[in-house]
């Protein structure tokens, strides 16, 4: 008995080597798994955190567009404020939306939407971002629609100065940077950095909207009208997400586009 436990005695260490090589063994073939698994889990934590951030982006946009109202109404004078109390405060559905494309005509300036008919939009809707107007929808598809941006050469929007109320109309000029701001005369109270607001007449764009800052005010003695320069606000060759505006009272029948897309 005793040879035996002193036998026994003597394997230990030969059993426990044999052990520690095993389960050396088996950590090892567990490697490839447990990186599997790690990358597995690394792969769903980062699609989880792109929706998230996808989800936050629209409710910002929806939280920026109700702001964009507020900022023009503070600046409005107190005549158009007693107007504006005349009657109820004109309330605008939204739709969030994803760019999805960019026309190749460099003479053009449309994107694309991943929203159609089947969600209600119709040609001449608005469409903004974050900061300001981004253009209106000239044609629609079941899944999708192209809206053609402010800047585009052949696009017209009725605007105001805030500080002062004086209307105009920004027109686009095929430059991402840059809208011409018509109808202005030499004597016409504008000034550089005065900001432009849709006015809301004609109907389609709702009022109070960012539209532009004015960069540049050129007079020249014998000319009736000022040449008048702005910056668009809205993002327009970055942002990636809009939303669609539904003002109250526009119907899809009632719009039609000429040659140039303006609201009278």
């Amino acid at each position: 008995m005793w040879v035996a436990d002193r036998q026994t005695d003597l394997l230990d260490p030969v059993r426990r080597a044999g052990l520690d090589a095993t389960d050396f063994i088996f950590d090892v073939a567990a490697v490839p798994r447990n990186i599997w698994q790690a990358l597995s889990e690394a792969s769903r934590s980062e699609d989880a955190l792109y929706n998230r951030v996808d989800q936050l982006e629209r409710e910002n946009l929806v939280l920026q567009a109700k702001l964009q109202q507020m900022v023009a109404l503070r600046a409005e004078n107190s005549r158009l404020r007693a107007l504006m109390n005349a009657g109820p405060r004109e309330r605008n559905d939204v739709l969030a939306t994803e760019i999805i494309g960019v026309s190749p005509n460099p003479n053009r300036q449309i994107i694309a939407i991943d929203h159609g008919s089947n969600e209600r939009v119709y040609p001449g809707q608005p469409l903004i971002d974050s900061d300001g107007l981004l253009g209106q929808v000239i044609e629609v598809a079941s899944d999708t629609a192209q809206v053609m941006l402010i800047s585009d050469a052949s696009h017209s929007v009725p605007v105001q100065i805030i500080r002062n109320s004086v209307r105009a109309i920004a027109e686009g000029t095929g430059d991402l940077n840059r809208l011409r701001i018509e109808y202005l005369s030499t004597t016409t109270d504008v000034e550089v950095g005065d900001q432009l607001v849709t006015s809301g007449l004609g109907g389609r764009f709702p009022m109070g909207y960012p539209v532009a800052k004015v960069v540049a005010v050129e007079r020249t003695d014998g000319d009736r009208f000022a040449t008048v320069w702005a910056e668009p606000l809205a993002q327009l060759s970055r942002t990636r997400h809009g939303l669609l505006l539904f003002p109250e009272g526009a119907l899809a029948s009632d719009i039609t586009l000429g040659s140039r897309a303006i609201a009278p």
